[in-house]
Order: structure tokens, then sequence, then C-alpha cells
């Protein structure tokens, strides 16, 4: 037999025809998922959802940055918002609001009203105890959610509880908590700023005091508490010098620690940029520039110090000013070239952080100088300061450095104060919109919508069974799985309504109901049989066998018979099945005498030939079952019998034991004239088929085809349930309707 066949293609109808037989498993499933559906949507709690709406701005950065590379401010938004966004779910901010919220839990009188923060363990004996720490920075983890407006700076914080009153709670305070932390980033320069400075200011304060004490000691024990004009004049010019020296180099110091901190952070991220920028700011040209600036400064800080008069000094400062502003010109004019190179070669994301470690290397650069400068002028004024006269010498030392001091302490004090200011103006980029409102109705869950998702998932579900029901499922189920496999299939008969293990009353259907869908069937067989063969004399003895048992052989034994019998054949059914016989139970009869006695001697010919009460149908049963059946059916005793009966009747219809279990009806079906192979739908399978039918078709075996038993017309299969309609609703009673063989 050629097993090799076409693949087969499944059209909608058969799609529909699949769901139509599966419509009980399906509808079940179905109904199940929409009970669950149905049992979760009203046992669900009520969630209650309330959203912060946050404007996140990125820093416009320093007057450096916004007027020499404009184009560049708005780069990175996306970027730093989604930055922003990974700090709001951070663990660090998250710890925030859960002590926050611990703070106003204990302070609240309206413990009710919460609901995430809340410790419900099974074993909680207090309803309203907290949860620690750990456990609310967790669950507020898994309750907020944080989603940025596509293509805006708008951020929202929504958080789901099922307090209404809580779920607004926890959302503002998130909100407060992120805008004090993005506060606490952006003003951690000018913090550290100002707590150098005052540091500072105490440091200066103290000594300042030593040395004024150290004064007044020295004034009590010498006397002398006035100085010539000439050391007082001396003293304030050196003083004033050297206070500025003194503020230059806590300027320097400040500017150090920035600038190591920006360098660390680029030195990670680019060593070669940060070389880069040290040896341009250290160029000769630039610290040259830088030098004669700070030289100018001070020419111009003497100036101010001279008794000269009014006029004379004026000029001097505007001609000094002058000088100054034209070397700051070109200092700029070459900063602004060298920047507009590094910034252009710098990669994106290291921009700003390469624009603040040239800025703070300049800055750095020009307070050297300056330093230098002063330091010289300084020094200049120690040696004039050494040629006043013995007995005024330390008492001018005194008062230089109490005067110094005193200087320094009030330029540190400003800066100071200064340095508060500044940190308290930084206003951050955070700004609140829209503060979390109290929910008036929940959020979830959308009751509609689970039964509806329910009720989908269960017909999807059951839909699903079907197909992987259908696709493990190799048993026949329609006549296109037989003839796909270039199988001959004689006809299909229908179920025999009312007909099952118990009750075989209508088990002989041709004779019970000659009318019904299964005895037409039983019919149009017949008449394939008749015209199976050309030379239709010769086929007189047919065998009926199946792959297994239950397969309904019996049944289309008789019923064959019966038919062949209403076409008025002398028709004879020979039980061969000396396994489990069960021809005679149809009939309502005894086994034996069968015609196994006959051949052992017990019985005559004449006595094993019963008639029934169909006309024209006779019947021989099994008789005593025999120890060896294959050796009985194979004998020449056998087929002489067969002959016998041949001569006598018109058909003979020989029922026989499954043929994959035993060889009996192999063996028959050598002697016989025509086999027909009887499966039954959703139940047979494919496989015990196609060796059933190898079996079959080899040796001297007339193989005429398969019979689908107990196929179903109304379970789906459209195109023939038109042939059971036709059938089984004959126009007005009218027998004309049906075709008979």
């Amino acid at each position: 037999m050629n097993n090799n066949h076409e693949p087969e293609i499944n059209t909608l109808k058969d799609y529909l025809s699949l769901i139509r037989l599966n419509l009980v498993p399906i509808v079940i499933i179905s109904i199940t998922g929409l009970l669950i559906a149905i049992i979760y949507a009203f046992n669900a709690p009520d969630i209650y959802k309330s959203t912060t709406v946050l404007k996140i701005a990125k820093p416009s950065g320093s007057v450096l940055s916004g007027s020499l590379m404009p184009e560049f401010q708005d780069f990175g938004s996306d970027r730093f918002i989604a930055n922003e966004i990974e700090i709001l779910k951070s663990y660090k901010l998250r710890e925030r609001v859960a002590k926050a919220l611990v703070d106003s839990f204990s302070l609240s009188n309206d413990r009710i009203s919460y609901s995430l923060i809340i410790d419900k363990s099974e074993n909680q004996r207090n309803p309203s105890k907290l949860r620690n720490i750990e456990g609310i920075i967790s669950v507020i983890g898994g309750s907020v959610s944080i989603d940025q407006k596509r293509g805006l700076d708008i951020v929202e914080i929504s958080i789901e509880s099922q307090s209404p009153k809580e779920a607004a709670l926890i959302a503002n305070i998130y909100a407060t908590a992120y805008r004090e932390l993005n506060l606490a980033i952006n003003r951690v320069q000018l913090t550290a700023i100002k707590e150098f400075l005052a540091k500072q200011r105490e440091e200066k304060l103290a000594e300042l005091s030593n040395v004024e004490e150290t004064l007044l000691a020295y004034q009590e024990q010498k006397g002398i508490v006035q100085l010539p004009e000439q050391a007082r004049t001396l003293i304030a010019q050196v003083s004033d010098f050297e206070a500025k020296m003194n503020a230059t180099k806590i300027d320097m110091t400040i500017t150090e620690k920035m600038l190591n901190e920006y360098k660390s952070e680029l030195n990670k991220q680019d060593p070669e940029i940060k070389d880069y920028i040290e040896s341009f700011a250290t160029e000769p040209y630039i610290r040259n520039l830088q030098t004669q600036i700070a030289d100018l400064k001070t020419q111009k800080d003497r100036a101010m110090s001279t008794s000269a008069n009014q006029q004379r000094k004026n000029e001097l400062l505007k001609d000094y000013d002058l000088k100054i502003e034209e070397l700051k010109n070109k200092l700029n004019s070459q900063l602004s070239v060298y920047r507009a190179g590094i910034l252009a070669s710098s990669p994106a994301e290291i921009k700003d952080l390469t624009r603040k470690v040239l800025e703070e290397e300049i800055k750095y650069q020009s307070l050297q100088a300056s330093y230098r400068k002063l330091s010289e002028i300084v020094a200049e004024y120690d040696k004039r300061l050494n040629r006043l006269p013995t007995s005024t010498i330390d008492l001018a030392r005194l008062q230089r450095e109490q005067s110094a001091y005193e200087k320094l302490f009030t330029q540190v004090e400003q800066r100071y104060q200064e340095a508060i200011i500044n940190e308290q103006s930084v206003p951050g980029n955070v700004l609140v919109v829209d503060e979390g409102l109290i929910p008036r109705s929940p959020a979830k869950p959308n009751r509609l919508l689970i039964v509806i998702v329910g009720l989908v998932l269960g017909v999807g579900m059951g839909v699903g069974f079907a197909f992987v029901r259908n696709h493990f499922d190799n048993t026949i189920k329609t006549p296109e799985d037989i003839s796909s496999r270039n199988i001959n299939i004689l006809a299909w008969i229908p179920q025999i309504e009312g007909i099952d293990a118990n009750n075989t009353e209508f088990e002989f259907i041709v004779a019970k109901k000659p009318d019904a869908s299964a005895s037409e069937a039983y019919r149009a067989l017949r008449t394939r049989i008749k015209f199976s063969k050309i030379d239709k004399e010769s086929l007189k003895v047919i065998l009926i066998t199946s792959p297994t048992a239950q397969e309904g052989k019996t049944t289309t034994t008789v019923n064959l018979a019966g038919s062949l019998a209403q076409a008025n054949f002398k028709t004879l059914i020979l039980d061969a099945d000396l396994r489990k016989p069960r021809v005679h139970s149809v009939f309502n009869h005894k086994r034996f005498p069968g015609f196994t006695d006959y051949f052992f001697g017990q019985t005559s010919f004449e006595e094993i030939i019963r008639k029934t009460t169909l006309n024209n149908l006779y019947y021989v049963s099994a008789g005593t079952i025999p120890p060896n059946p294959s050796e009985i059916l194979g004998s020449n005793q056998m087929e002489s019998f067969i002959e016998k009966l041949k001569n006598n009747f018109d058909y003979v219809i020989i029922d026989s034991p499954p043929l994959i279990a035993v060889t009996d009806s192999e063996i028959l079906a050598q002697i016989v004239d025509g086999t027909i192979l009887v499966v039954s739908a959703n139940q047979t399978e494919m496989e015990l088929l196609e060796k059933s039918v190898e079996i079959l078709k080899r040796d001297k075996s007339s193989f005429l085809g398969v019979l689908l038993n107990n196929f179903s017309y109304r379970a789906g299969y459209s195109s023939y349930y038109k042939y059971y309609y036709y059938y089984s609703h004959p126009t007005n009673g009218s027998k004309k309707s049906r075709v008979k063989a």
C-alpha cells in the first residue's frame, strides 16, 4: 500500500466543523472561564489611584555655556529626563518616602485610612501596626508607577492603594521627597562652598581675636599707644594687600577643590580631554596674559592707595582699567577659540563636564597669577616695615596683623553671607504642576472588562483545546481521512440512535427501522458491493472484519445481509468469530449447534441453518468454541463448507474476529470472494487502518474497501448533513424521495 499522501489543506469549513465537533467541551471551558472571571471580578478589592504631575526642567548651566554654545542648551533632554526617572525609582528616594510616611502615620488620628503601609500578616493581632521601613520601601516599589509624557518634560507619579487617602498622601510625599532631593543635588557644590567659608570664618575670627589680645597686651606692657603717620600709612597699605592676598588664597582653595572633583570625574570618562585642558590652561601665551592682568590689577591697587591728588588718581585708574579690559578681551578671544574646539570634539555625554573643568582651570590659573603678584607686593611692604625705627617696628607689625586679619575676616564674612544667599537662591528644576488628589471612584478593577476578558479567554482556551485535541487525535473522523490515504471507501454508516452496550434492540436496523438513515446507508453499501466487481457472479462470499474490537463489524454483517435479503437475494450470515461470537445474540438464539459442531459431526447441515424473521435471511452460529480456531478456519473442511454454502445461497456474509489481534480474519480473507474492513469514526487509529489494509491487500485476498461506521452527520460535517437530512426527513412521508438499490 502506498502510504505517501499529500498534506491536508484545511479550509474555513474544516475549522468550523472542528469547532462544532467539540462544541460541548468548548462550552464547558468557556463557562468555567466566565465563572472564574465573575467570581474574581466581584471579590477583587477596589483600587484607588492618585497622580502627582511634575515638570522637570533641564538645568540651563552657567552663563558661559549659554553664550558660547547655545545650540547645545537642549542637548540630551530625553536622556536627562530618563536619568531623573531612575532617581525617582531609586532606593534612596523610596527610603525618604518611607520615613516620611512613618512620621505621617504617627501624627495621624485616622489610621484606618492606611492600607499599603499596614502589616496585614495573618498572625498580626494589632490591625494598625506599621510595616518596618524595608517593608514599606518594598510595597511602595510595587505600587508606584512613574511615566514620562511622550515628548514632554512632564513626569507623572501614580500610586495605587485600597485607601484613596493613602494613595493621595503617598503621591504627594513622593513628589515632595523628590523635590527636596533634587534641591540637595543642585545645591551640593554651593553647600560645600558655604561650609568651607563657614569654617574659614571661624578660623579667621579666632586668629583676629588672638592678634587683638596680643596687641592690647603689648600696648599695656610698653605704654606705646600711637605710631607715627608714616608707619600708620604703611600699615594700612600692607594690611590691605595682605587681606586681598589671603582672600585670593581662600578662593584658590575653593577653586582647586572643585577643579579636582571635576577632573576626577572627567578622568574616569576621558583622560585625554583632561590632559589636553591642563596643557591648554598652562600654555605660555595664556599664562602671560593672566600674569599681565594680575600685574595691572596690583598696580591699580597701589595707585588707589597712594597719596596723589584725586584727579591724578582717577586718570591712573581709568588708564589701568582700559589696559586691563584690553588684555581681558585678548584672553577671552583666545579662550573662545579653545573652548569651541574642545566642546566640539568632546563626546556629547561629557560636554558639560568638559566645560566646567575648562572654566575652573582658567579661573585657578588666574587666581594663582594674582596671588603671586600680591605676595610680591606684601613682601615688598614687609621690607619697608623692617626699615622703621626699632622702637616702633614690633607695634607696627602687630597693628598690621590686626588690620589685615580684620579686613580678611570682613571679606570672608561677606563671602560667607553671599554663599548662603546663593545656596538658597538655587530653586531646583522640579515644579509640581498638579498635586495628587483623593480619588472619588476606584481605578480598578474594571469588573465588566474582567468578565469580558474571562469569557474571551475561556472561549479561546476552549477552541485551543479543540485544536490541540484534534492535533494529537490520530483517529479516523471523516471519509476524506480514508480516501486521502488512497484507500477505497465503500460507504459511511451514521450512528444508530438508541443503540449502546446495554441496548441492542435496534442493532438490526434495516429490519427494525427501514426508513432510518442508517438503513439507507446499508442499502447504499449493498449497491456499491454489487457493482464493485465486473464479474458480479464471483462476488458471493464476503468477509466482514475490523482492525480491533468494538468497531461494529457484527452490526455491519447483520445489516448488510439484511439489506441483501430485502433485495430478494437468498442470504446467509456465517458467524466465524470463534473468539467472541455474537451473531446468535442479535437474533435472540443460542450459540450452538453451530458450524463447529457440524465439523465435528455432532449435528447435520440442515440443523445449523437457521431462518430469521426476515424473508430470505438465514444464519449459522459459531457453535462450540474450539481450542484451535485458526487451524479450523484454515482447514480444507472450512473451504468445503464455504463452497457448500455458496452453492445454496446467493450471498454468504461472514463475521470474523478483529484483524490485528488474531490471524483468523487473515486466513479467511484468502478463501472468500471479497473482504470489507469496518472502522469506527473517532475510535479507529489511522495507523491501525493502514496496517489492516496492508495485510488484506497482500497474497490472494480480494479487498473491496473500507466501511466507516458510527459516522456522525450532525456533528459538524455540513456536506454530509445534507445527506443525513435528505434520508431522515422524506417529503410528506413519501418514500419516493429515497434512493433504493
